[in-house]
């Protein structure tokens, strides 16, 4: 349905149910994100939103809030309600038990035990079903789970810092710090958000992150996972990767010699030689539930993700230093050698982050 045929109220209150269901960004996954709005023309009697795995839908405390009120109401939720029955039951059902009179959605579920059903289910009770108001909105909010239903596979930004003359750390490997204070605080917002921090062996052993998620606040996150892409286990006996709350996964290939402490942390992926697969990588975080990939890695790994087709996205904080041409750059192996060859680009999302630039951009097509 086109979207100018539903009114300016459906478009507010979409809206104000789009910004609840961005409420559960750091808490939901793997499921996705969802809000709801029960409300009586412009008047509101119920809102809620899906705060975690195996707890209630955005639908179901919308309606608790609304109560007796949700009969004859239209119901504004961002993805189609659920047929099935999974650690809750079904929300298509608790509608119709409720007795709203409409139900507008954002867009369908592609979930194979959704994917229409609860439209469906709905229209069968006798209720007004119309689907397609602020998709684009919607989305966007679950991009990484859709990219798993849709493509089997996370939505996969890549996180980089440079300096003005696009360069990542020193010829020696140093790095510590190009981005400014308050960059580094705002990348902990993106790492909450995602279900896998991905990295390699070399930054580990350069490096020693501990990619945890440190807020600067009490807001509740889901610890995401932490993944070594490392060949031949050279890191298993080190690092902070290894310690705190957040899981850690090592991908090692297939001819490594694991020690048995580390089985439930570790899992093989096929490479050429030192160099994995990574498309194959990401299916096995998808089989995992892994929405959102965050890679932060040096040049090789980020280069690779670039190269091989598999980022989304480009986290790049821009500081405003220069680290002169021995240092080392932002991507390597792209395997360009013309101008006609160049990668292109769209910027997303630009804004000043202290005294540094964030800029958000994605894969573009040539002009």
């Amino acid at each position: 349905m086109s979207e100018s045929r539903f009114t300016s109220t459906d478009h507010a209150l979409m809206a104000q149910a789009l910004r609840l269901a961005e409420r559960g960004a750091y808490t939901t996954r793997p499921n996705p994100m969802v809000g709801c709005v029960i409300a009586h023309g412009d008047a509101v009697v119920g809102e809620g939103w899906h705060r975690r795995a195996g707890e209630p839908h955005a639908e179901i405390l919308a309606l608790q809030a609304a109560g007796d009120r949700a009969r004859g109401a239209t119901a504004y939720v961002t993805l189609e309600p659920c047929a099935h029955t999974g650690r809750t039951g079904p929300c298509a059902d608790a509608l119709i038990a409720a007795g709203v009179a409409r139900v507008v959605a954002a867009m369908r579920d592609p979930f194979p035990q959704v994917d229409g059903a609860g439209f469906d289910r709905l229209r069968v009770a006798g209720i007004a079903v119309e689907a397609g108001l602020m998709e684009a909105q919607a989305r966007r909010l679950n991009r990484g789970f859709l990219s798993r239903i849709e493509r089997g596979r996370p939505f996969v930004r890549v996180k980089l810092a440079t300096s003005l003359d696009g360069r990542t750390a020193m010829a020696n490997g140093d790095s510590k710090w190009i981005s400014g204070d308050a960059s580094r605080l705002d990348v902990q917002r993106w790492r909450a958000r995602a279900g896998a921090i991905l990295t390699g062996a070399g930054t580990v052993l350069a490096d020693d992150p501990s990619l945890t998620v440190r807020l600067e606040d009490d807001t509740p996150f889901v610890p995401p996972l932490r993944v070594v892409l490392d060949p031949g286990l050279a890191t298993i006996a080190r690092g902070r990767v290894r310690e705190g709350d957040a899981p850690t996964l090592y991908i090692h290939t297939a001819d490594a010699k694991p020690p048995r402490e580390i089985a439930a942390q570790r899992a093989v992926a096929p490479a050429d030689g030192s160099n994995f697969d990574l498309r194959a990588v990401l299916e096995l975080l998808a089989a995992r539930g892994i929405n959102e990939v965050q890679v932060e890695a040096g040049a090789t790994l980020a280069g690779a993700f670039i190269a091989a087709g598999l980022a989304d996205e480009v986290l790049l904080y821009v500081a405003p230093v220069l680290l002169g041409d021995q240092a080392r750059p932002l991507f390597a192996g792209l395997g360009i050698h013309s101008m006609a060859e160049r990668a292109h680009l769209k910027i997303v999302d630009a804004r000043a982050i202290g005294q540094d630039q964030r800029i958000l951009l994605q894969p573009a097509p040539a002009a």
